[in-house]
């Protein structure tokens, strides 16, 4: 096992991993920024280290101050948590050379998942349907154009190494395609470094449902069933749940079979996501796949009961996965909601100091949290305050527990989105579950 274990990022999922780590055994590290001086996970840590001001570009994404912050400290593993570099085949590979474990699949996986456009092509060949769509395209060309015209209408532009709604365009009909491909290839050139782009065909009324994959070093890969993330706005999750109430036992079976194939043929070790889109006939296609854990992972750890976090340790330090497929069985229902520092109505961020905080407790409650009484939270990251999960036998029940919880959960001084949480718990459609990508479009029309 390792001696000390880097944690190169911040807020919950830094503590998250601080968790998994002291009940292994392992002393930890956290970096932090000047802005993150009094946050918990440089609280709670064994040892921190400050790697830079306050901009992620000069602190979180600075790979030299997390390494030396590594080398100093003597870590032999740095968990990348997600988001930051946790997606970087560079940083993998300078971890590598510098004797360090990365905790997460090889830098050439990443590499090759990372390019949604290749990632697509090596999906296919393992039997994933995919969404018609092209290679890479620099403009609106008369081949694209005709490309565009064969796919049919709507499109979706996406950037090949992008993600988070950045550099995204749909496009409705061939008058619009000029103009919102070079807005999307302006935009994920400044996101990512890269104006690469793609087109796909564009489901309008599709479930986001994605499946979980751990794999070992010794070719033992399981899958831990599916997680709905339906509930988006501007292609952002907001509430996922597991298991899906769109998925049957036989069609988790079969396309969980499929993951582990598609993780197989690439050789993907540890915690990974594959993504898919479900439209309304039953068809399903592959998206994309995500090299780290999610953010959602912990409805998936509430209904499987197992430590998603540490298998990732774990399989980093070369152990076997302990169970088998056949062992992993799913128990009841579990929600996520991710409460957000920003305007219930607008989404706008709405960063400040929280004056008052208060989790919920209670049977089948869990929150992960970075905030407490007098946090800070500050422009310079992202606005998600904490994850508020709920459990119980059945949806049903869990999403009364979770309504509960939301009731119960005390947050002052800044906005927050647990009043747009509310009334999405109380529409019918979704306690039916009725939902689909568009799900927040139409329930903002009413």
């Amino acid at each position: 096992m390792f001696r000390k274990i880097l944690i190169a990022n911040r807020g919950e999922i830094a503590l998250r991993v601080i968790c998994a780590c002291r009940e292994l055994g392992i002393p930890t590290v956290a970096v932090y920024s000047q802005a993150d001086l009094h946050s918990l996970h440089v609280r709670f840590a064994d040892e921190a280290v400050c790697i830079g001001p306050p901009p992620s570009s000069e602190s979180y994404l600075n790979i030299p101050a997390v390494i030396s912050a590594a080398e100093i400290t003597n870590a032999d593993a740095i968990h990348p948590g997600y988001g930051f570099l946790a997606e970087s085949a560079y940083f993998a590979e300078v971890c590598e050379a510098c004797g360090l474990t990365f905790i997460g699949p090889s830098p050439e996986v990443i590499q090759l998942m990372g390019n949604k456009e290749m990632a697509r092509r090596v999906m296919q060949e393992a039997g994933l349907p995919i969404l018609p769509g092209t290679d890479k395209v620099k403009g609106a060309t008369p081949d694209v154009l005709q490309r565009a015209d064969d796919i049919g209408y709507p499109l979706i532009i996406k950037a090949s190494n992008g993600g988070g709604g950045k550099g995204m365009r749909i496009v409705n009909s061939a008058a619009e395609l000029p103009e919102a491909i070079g807005v999307a290839r302006n935009e994920s050139q400044a996101a990512f470094g890269s104006s690469d782009i793609y087109l796909e065909k564009y489901l309008p009324c599709a479930r986001h449902i994605e499946f979980q994959v751990l794999a070992d070093m010794h070719g033992n890969i399981v899958h831990l069933g599916e997680r709905e993330c339906s509930i988006q706005r501007r292609y952002q999750k907001l509430i996922e749940e597991a298991p899906s109430p769109y998925v049957t036992p036989d069609l988790r079976e079969h396309v969980g079979a499929l993951a582990v194939k598609a993780a197989r043929l690439v050789n993907y070790t540890n915690a990974g996501t594959l993504e898919f889109i479900f439209d309304e006939r039953g068809n399903y296609y592959f998206m994309e796949m995500n090299t780290r854990i999610q953010v959602e992972h912990p409805v998936t750890e509430m209904i499987a009961g197992i430590d998603l976090v540490k298998q990732q340790i774990q399989i980093a330090a070369r152990q076997r996965l302990p169970f088998r497929q056949e062992d992993i069985i799913f128990r009841g229902a579990a929600m996520e909601c991710r409460i957000n520092a920003e305007c219930p109505n607008t989404y706008m961020p709405f960063p400040g100091r929280i004056t008052a905080f208060h989790p919920p407790s209670g049977m089948g409650v869990r929150m992960d949290t970075a905030a407490y009484d007098e946090y800070m939270i500050t422009p310079h990251y992202d606005s998600l305050i904490a994850k508020l999960i709920s459990y119980a036998g059945n949806r049903a029940d869990t999403i009364a527990r979770m309504k509960r919880a939301l009731e119960m959960t005390v947050i002052e001084g800044v906005k927050t989105t647990i009043p747009l949480h509310q009334r999405i718990l109380s529409e019918k459609d979704f306690l039916e579950g009725r939902i689909d990508t568009r799900f927040l479009e139409r329930y903002a029309q009413r």
